[in-house]
């Protein structure tokens, strides 16, 4: 397949994608929040859109995965990781501390850049600042790693 219908596919998924985020109103931090204040102004209703979304996956994927190849690439990217590590869980608690303060989850935060306000504009930012800095962190940590595992063969040996 060409590239320009790879983009075209990719655009009409996400457009797709960010039209299904904003009828299930997932772009509005308020209903988010509500969702995930269970004890106080709880709002089951993204219970509902989260349910939907897994529902297609879990009916689609395996019929997806049953082809050799992608439609529209050479080969499956799927995680070469399987199993649940300290990296994982984590990473999950953080990403819901903060979704839980900022009322946003990646897809629905880049959706509302469309309202141009202040406030989703800071947020991006710090987002793309957060990620930047795990991404320089983890590097460090595993070079740190590597370092220590050298020393050690190196008293061992």
């Amino acid at each position: 397949m060409t590239k320009s219908l790879n983009l075209a596919v990719a655009l009409i998924a996400g457009v797709l994608f960010g039209f299904g985020l904003s009828v299930a109103q997932m772009i509005d931090p308020a209903k988010v929040v509500n969702f995930l204040d269970v004890f106080g102004t709880w709002d089951p209703s993204l219970a509902f859109v989260m349910g939907g979304g897994l529902l297609v996956n879990a009916i689609a994927t395996p019929l997806i995965m049953k082809r050799r190849t992608p439609v529209l690439a050479e080969f499956f990217r799927v995680p070469a990781k399987t199993e649940v590590d300290s990296r994982i869980v984590v990473g999950g608690v953080v990403f819901g501390i903060g979704w839980g303060l900022a009322g946003y989850c990646p897809g629905p935060m880049l959706t509302s850049l469309s309202f141009a306000d202040g406030s989703i504009v800071t947020i991006v930012v710090a987002y793309v600042a957060g990620t930047f800095a795990t991404k320089w962190g983890l590097a460090r940590w595993e070079h740190y790693k590597h370092l220590r595992h050298q020393k050690n063969e190196a008293c061992v040996g």
